[in-house]
Formats: structure tokens, C-alpha cells, sequence
């Protein structure tokens, strides 16, 4: 869990200017289930989507440039993703995804383990997904969370 909280800790700073249009807390709490089965027209097609968009958004490796493209509003976020790209700690920060449950057809809530090293600091971490532009993205409220978890205030999480 210490590595966790390391993890969590190094994210809090660089994303200070974090916030989005909506005014969202970073509540990393699961909405409810769908009701009567909504989904998007193809559910497996999305859950991969998804588990591909959210291991290259959390890999260090990963170009800023795709990482905007993977994050909610991500042209908005940008400064804040450039702050990441040089942090050693974040470099050994990655994400697994372990379950996906769709909320509606634009939706869905991501149970992920957040590594550090490879090793699971934070397991069973909940998040969100959303359809944006026709690409399944990591939500601005899944990041925001994970900075509020670090017990830093930010405007507009």
C-alpha cells in the first residue's frame, strides 16, 4: 500500500491545473448498474477498446500525444499529461485492467489494479470509461480521483 500511496502522491502535483467542463468530484466510486442491459451495440468489441485505451494511457511508455488521445478532453489536459513525462516515479506507474461493466451504451465503470513496478499498489481501484469521439477513453473523473486519493484539492475535480 505504500507504494500505492507513493504512486498516487507523485500524480497529485502534476496535475494541479487538472478540471474539467463538467465540475465533477473525483468521486472513484462505481455508479450504479445499467438497467435493462445497456450496453454499446458491440459489448466485446468495447471491452477491448477499453483494456487496450487504459494499459497504454497508464504506460509510461506511452507518447503524450496518444495519451491526450486517450483521456476525456484530453486537449484540455495536455499541460497536465507534459508534467508526467518526466517523473521517474511515474515511469514505474502503470495500470492492469481486471473488470468492465457498462453503465449505458457510452459508459462503463473499470475495476483496475494500479502498479507500481509491476507489483499492485492500489488493487481493485474503481474508475470509469467513456465513449468520446468514438474512442473509449479514461475518464477525467477516473484521474481526478485518483489526485483527490493523494488528499491534494483540485480546481475543477
Amino acid at each position: 500500500m505504500a507504494l500505492g500511496a507513493v504512486a498516487v502522491l507523485v500524480l497529485a502535483p502534476a496535475l494541479a491545473g487538472c478540471s474539467d467542463d463538467g465540475g465533477t468530484t473525483g468521486d472513484t466510486t462505481a455508479p450504479s448498474a445499467p438497467s435493462g442491459g445497456e450496453e454499446p451495440a458491440d459489448p466485446v468489441l468495447a471491452k477491448a477498446e477499453i483494456t487496450k485505451n487504459w494499459t497504454a494511457f497508464f504506460d509510461p511508455n506511452t507518447p503524450l500525444a496518444e495519451k491526450v488521445k486517450l483521456l476525456e478532453n484530453g486537449e484540455q489536459m495536455q499541460p497536465v499529461l507534459g508534467a508526467f513525462a518526466g517523473d521517474k516515479n511515474a515511469a514505474a506507474t502503470s495500470a492492469k485492467v481486471t473488470g468492465i461493466e457498462f453503465t449505458s451504451a457510452t459508459d462503463a465503470n473499470v475495476t483496475y489494479d494500479l502498479l507500481v513496478g509491476g507489483a499492485p499498489a492500489l488493487p481493485d481501484s474503481q474508475g470509469t470509461s467513456v465513449l468520446q469521439n468514438d474512442t473509449w477513453k479514461v475518464s477525467v473523473k477516473t484521474l481526478c480521483g485518483l489526485v483527490e486519493l493523494s488528499g491534494v484539492t483540485v480546481p475543477g475535480c
